[in-house]
């Protein structure tokens, strides 16, 4: 493992990120997060990963040298929080979370490594915030070179979920080969839709409330598709929680906890055709043949956790489980996201798709010197 290049992980969350890195070939040294519930299942997934619990804005060179000591950093990767770009938001120019891109890029400065990939919201190239970035951008040392930001979906990389991203990439010249926005764009063209990636999973549990209960299911006898059996594939080593592993090996996967609705309201998702949206809720259910949307966090304790929308299953008349929903953005069945369903959510709700970071990170790995 310690022959592997090694990338540092900000904004971690759960691990989204740092998940498609280590299977691209890269060891994540450290990951940083502010939020403890975010970042609670890095420390379950990554057993040999360093987390830590920080502001990426407040961490300077003292900070850097005690979490990476002397060791060369190959690449910085990570998605600063992207709320006050978005279009879904109120896009306010005073919101505090607009200035950590340039904590990210200034971040990079102090590390110094060989590359960079910073992710973010399409809303992030839209006038009025694009200046935000290349006034980012200008602080790197010159040392870097910077591709123009390139827009990803990664339902075009395989993943069942239609999730439109900006990528933001720089490496030094003198330290890898050169790289082009073309070979990070999918190399493949493979889709996967809903049933291929869901339509394996059992029907869901009743809820608990214990507080290491991570809702254990069984599979079922059905077949899976190739996505379902890469799905199910048990973690390489120096990954994945020991607990999720023996509950694997015999036959449970986690993340299957009902959502309860009443009556009328499985009712009104009953009567919602696939593909439709639900015309109160608002919530899309999703067709077996297609795409999941892209699946959004919601907000935290700090801003009233409220619950974004989950989409209504295609054949059952209740919303997705988290199993489902992890399925749907590219988590494996062996990762652990949290006991508590709304914590789960948030945190897929947040990650990238690991489907897409182990692609365009595979580039990055067969880049280095």
């Amino acid at each position: 493992m310690d022959k592997k290049p090694i990338v540092v992980d900000l904004f971690s969350g759960c691990g989204g990120f740092g998940l498609g890195a280590e299977l691209a070939g890269f060891n994540v040294s450290v990951a940083v997060d502010i939020e403890p519930k975010l970042q609670f299942a890095y420390k379950l997934n990554f057993p040999y990963s360093k987390t830590h619990l920080g502001d990426v804005s407040e961490m300077g060179s003292d900070a850097w040298e005690f979490l990476i000591g002397s060791n060369e950093i190959d690449g910085v990767i990570g998605g600063p929080p992207c709320q006050g770009f978005s279009r879904m938001g109120k896009n306010d120019k005073k919101d505090p979370r607009r200035s950590l891109i340039f904590h990210y890029f200034r971040t990079v400065n102090i590390i110094s490594p060989k590359f960079f990939i910073m992710e973010n919201v399409e809303g992030l190239l839209d006038p009025g915030n694009a200046s935000d970035l290349y006034d980012a951008l200008s602080t790197l040392k010159s040392t870097y070179k910077t591709l123009s930001p390139i827009i990803v979906d990664a339902s075009k990389y395989g993943a069942p979920t239609k999730r439109k991203r900006v990528i933001v990439v720089g490496y030094d010249p003198s330290r890898m080969d050169e790289i082009s926005a073309e070979e990070l764009q999918p190399q493949q063209n493979i889709k996967t839709n809903v049933r291929q990636a869901i339509g394996d999973i059992p029907n869901i549990i009743s809820a608990t409330k214990g507080e290491t209960d991570f809702g254990w299911m069984k599979y079922g006898p059905g077949s899976a598709s190739k996505y379902a059996q890469k799905m199910r594939k048990p973690p390489s080593q120096g990954l994945g929680h020991q607990r999720a592993s023996e509950m694997q090996k015999n036959g449970f996967v986690s993340g299957g906890f009902e959502t309860i609705h009443t009556p009328r309201v499985e009712s009104r998702f009953k009567n919602t055709a696939p593909g439709d949206v639900e015309p109160i809720s608002r919530y899309p259910r999703l067709d077996w043949q297609g795409l999941c949307p892209t699946l959004r966090a919601g907000t935290g304790s700090d801003r009233g956790n409220f619950q974004a929308m989950r989409p209504i299953h295609p054949s059952k008349p209740r919303v997705i489980t988290v199993r489902e929903a992890a399925r749907l953005q590219g988590f494996p069945d062996w990762f652990l996201f949290h006991p508590t369903k709304h914590h789960s959510f948030r945190m897929i709700g947040n990650s990238v798709s690991p489907v897409l970071s182990q692609s365009i990170l595979g580039v990055f790995r067969e880049k280095l010197f």
